[in-house]
């Protein structure tokens, strides 16, 4: 029985959507208004804009003392391993202006994601050389889909260094409160099943771009969900007690305009 390590598929996945960033600031940037342009509303006490946004999305897992035991219930499970699904999101930005570097920003918006997960399982337990963790047995694996559309409350700080130009950049973080539309009675249902709020811790970076009449903002944000949302008791009872934790995590690019 071997633990699946997802660093390696993380790591790709961070290096494309830093890419994809930069390449995008760069492009965008070598676009924008040489005269420095006061558009974005900067000096507004409160401001509003709204944002399209694209993430991918995984569950963070950890197996339980019983799938860890190669004599007990679960040692025909080779592994449960979560997988990077895509999805995108929509809202808007109120920002409350604190200092000409700091502000506030409330940014509710409505997120669809889905939830991939692959059970990977020893197709014959009955074979005279079945050993658990054993290469010579053939595995079947099962994709295991859970979707979720959440309506999402993100609170953060964004500082923002001195501005060059039409362009500053800026750090920003902060919480994120998140509800499933779906009830729990129909979310049951599902083969692995999840409870319907979280809150999370949000961090990431990006880049203010003033054109003429608008500004423009590229960011990318980390979100780790904080609460184990893991529902034993209604997932599938073929792997249910395999699991004992299982937490969200996004990374998203936003596009902002004000």
């Amino acid at each position: 029985m071997q633990t699946f390590n997802i660093w390696n598929s993380l790591n790709l996945y961070w290096r494309k959507v830093a890419l994809t960033f930069l390449f995008s600031f760069i492009f965008l940037n070598s676009f924008g208004q040489k005269l420095l342009s006061t558009a974005g509303q900067d000096d507004d006490l409160i401001s509003y804009g709204f944002f399209l946004a694209g993430h991918t999305n995984s569950f963070r897992l950890k197996y339980s003392e019983a799938y860890m035991d190669p004599n007990g219930p679960y040692n025909f499970i080779h592994s449960i391993q979560p997988v990077h699904s895509q999805g995108f999101s929509l809202g808007f930005l109120t920002t409350l202006r604190l200092h000409d570097q700091f502000n506030v920003l409330f940014t509710p918006k409505v997120g669809f994601y889905e939830y991939r997960t692959l059970v990977n399982t020893y197709g014959r337990t009955d074979l005279p050389d079945y050993s658990p963790g054993g290469d010579r047995i053939p595995l079947t694996t099962t994709d295991v889909f859970t979707e979720a559309t959440l309506v999402e409350f993100p609170l953060l700080f964004k500082y923002k260094s001195q501005r060059f130009n039409n362009t500053r950049m800026f750090f920003i973080g902060g919480a994120n409160a998140q509800f499933r539309t779906k009830g729990q009675d129909e979310a049951n249902e599902d083969d692995l099943v999840i409870l319907g709020s979280d809150i999370a811790l949000e961090f990431g970076m990006g880049f203010d771009i003033y054109f003429e009449y608008f500004k423009f903002s590229p960011e990318i944000r980390f979100s780790h969900g904080l609460r184990n949302l893991y529902k034993e008791s209604h997932t599938n009872t073929n792997y249910a007690g395999a699991i004992s934790d299982i937490r969200m995590r996004t990374i998203t690019i936003y596009l902002n305009f004000q």
